[in-house]
């Protein structure tokens, strides 16, 4: 319940401060006085969205702040569940900075405004003068529907089901894309890994190949190189060995004389055994190596096939061409199983669709139940707003295009007639304005007792009746507060009588400025109000007495 509200510097209002009790509070005055400024103030709690213009003084920011009574609503999950600090009174604060931007606090806390909405979503219901247009939206009245039939868990597995079928079938579509793309790749894929296949690359035989292509081509050249080595070595009359052994001979013949000369001679026999191993080795590749154009025609030709697959590739060694070999085969391995994973998701589409088409059939059997208790329900209360030949209906239809909505297999129709005799038609093609704000307050009236709603707010609910109906207007609102906190904007003394409290707006000219304000009416000024609201600012001695009157009944 909707406590205090405190407005500061917003539209005409430097400060006001309202305090609300349970029941009906009627709020009244003259056109342009400011009742609509009221309004925006509590839809700024409720997470509108605001800019500078609102700003009276564009120098000092504005504050809307709101103290709601909560402990009745369980509640408490919702505020732990956002991390707010929970207080059976909870102070919801708005404000806008000369900037125009706004910050929005519950409790203190700083929060976004898709919270301050859902939070006022469960503490406010602001039904304004344009509302009337949702009873023609498709949405608003599957949600009247809904509420009253009590499906709410019917609706949430059908829409938990619905989601799902659509994720699958968005999923089905990409497939079957992607199959059809792959379709289109597999023999350009299939070409490219046969031919890297084909070549049977091995890991790091480019380097020996261009090693061996080396050796080969200057092959005449190495075998000069080492002939004349071998000569040096050991085969020429003078060669270095021959030598060698001579200085060996001539340092065993002293070393008896000095031991440095039997190490010296030691080294040389050391160099002996390492100039004869060279030897060997030297003339092991003299042999081993021969002028084979062949097998370097084939190194050539291989080498060629390397580098012209790297070229294509762009790529630089065997090992990425082979690492791409790994790649295409990934790839047409995945192609081949696009088919069965086709199959599977089909299979698991179709059996999502059963169970959608389950928990639809039971949705709508809920609804199909509900409707001829709620047409009866609203039927009769038209009635009572002297509209005695308005009859109320509901329709749902299937949609053989779509099959299955968002919100059920069926969209809704409200059909209306409000004289005996003629025929149903769709509703916001046939009601006239008062005919729509009577039906709007009845289906209001419905939501409320249907919902654990704390506050609810009409403005100017009265719009298109007069005389008995309004004070039939101000019953229901009266039976409405019984429950709940209910504010009342409105132009008609019937309805402004039927109020526990009363507020009046109006505005004044203060050193130049014009200004809104608001005071609770006390009991005889309430009775000039509404006596006003019956004949104008002239007070006659009948209008005083009809007000008592109103107010007496």
């Amino acid at each position: 319940m909707l406590k205090k509200l405190s407005v500061n510097n917003y539209v005409l209002i430097d400060q006001l401060d309202i305090r609300l009790e349970k029941g009906l509070s009627i709020i009244t005055g003259e056109t342009g006085a400011g009742k609509s400024i009221i309004l925006g103030a509590l839809g700024m709690i409720s997470g509108q969205r605001v800019d500078a213009s609102l700003l009276l003084n564009k120098e000092k920011k504005c504050i809307v702040e709101a103290v709601f009574e909560i402990a009745p609503y369980h509640l408490q999950d919702f505020f732990s569940g956002h991390e707010l600090d929970y207080d059976k009174e909870t102070t919801v604060r708005r404000e806008i900075n000369t900037e125009g931007k706004s910050r929005a606090f519950v409790n203190d806390t700083p929060v976004g405004l898709a919270l301050l909405k859902e939070l006022s979503s469960k503490l406010l219901d602001i039904h304004s003068q344009h509302e009337t247009l949702l009873l023609s939206d498709g949405k608003f009245q599957m949600h009247v529907l809904d509420a009253y039939a009590g499906n709410e868990n019917q609706l949430e597995k059908y829409k938990a089901d619905y989601k799902n079928v659509k994720e699958l079938r968005k999923e089905l579509i990409l497939l079957k894309e992607a199959e059809k793309q792959s379709k289109a790749d597999l023999d350009y894929f299939t070409f490219q890994f046969d031919e890297l296949n084909s070549v049977q690359l091995i890991p790091g035989e480019q380097e020996l190949l261009e090693q061996e292509q080396e050796r080969l081509e200057h092959s005449e050249d190495i075998l000069l190189q080492l002939g004349k080595a071998m000569g040096i070595l050991r085969e020429e009359d003078n060669n270095i060995i021959v030598q060698l052994l001579s200085v060996q001979q001539s340092l065993n013949a002293i070393k008896n004389y000095d031991e440095k000369f039997s190490l010296l001679a030691e080294r040389i026999q050391s160099s002996l055994v390492e100039l004869k191993d060279v030897h060997e080795e030297v003339e092991s590749a003299a042999t081993t190596l021969q002028v084979d154009p062949n097998r370097l025609e084939f190194i050539g030709d291989r080498l060629s096939s390397i580098y012209n697959l790297q070229k294509k590739h762009r790529v630089n060694s065997v090992e990425e061409l082979l690492m791409l070999k790994e790649d295409l085969d990934t790839k047409i391995t995945a192609i081949g199983s696009l088919e069965d994973q086709l199959l599977a998701l089909t299979s698991k589409l179709n059996e999502a669709i059963k169970v959608l088409e389950i928990s639809g059939e039971e949705l709508s059997k809920s609804r199909h139940a509900a409707i001829p208790l709620i047409e009866k329900e609203i039927t009769k209360q038209l009635a009572e707003l002297s509209m005695p030949h308005a009859v109320f209906k509901i329709k749902l239809v299937k949609d053989k295009d779509e099959g299955f909505l968002p919100e059920g297999m069926e969209k809704i129709v409200f059909m209306f007639s409000a004289n005996k005799g003629v025929d149903f038609k769709e509703l916001g093609k046939v009601a006239s304005g008062g005919e729509m704000s009577r039906l709007m307050l009845c289906i209001k009236a419905l939501l409320a007792r249907l919902s654990a709603m704390p506050t609810v707010i009409f403005d100017e609910i009265d719009t298109g009746i007069s005389g008995e109906t309004a004070a039939r207007v101000g019953t229901i609102l009266k039976q409405m507060a019984k429950n709940h906190q209910v504010l009342a904007i409105t132009h008609l003394p019937q309805l402004a009588s039927k109020g526990d409290d009363h507020f009046l707006v109006y505005k004044e000219v203060r050193k130049g400025l014009t200004r809104s304000f608001l005071k609770k009416l006390e009991e005889q000024e309430r009775v000039n109000e509404i006596a006003r609201m019956l004949s104008g600012e002239a007070l006659s001695a009948a209008a005083l007495e009809n007000a008592k009157d109103l107010l007496s009944q």
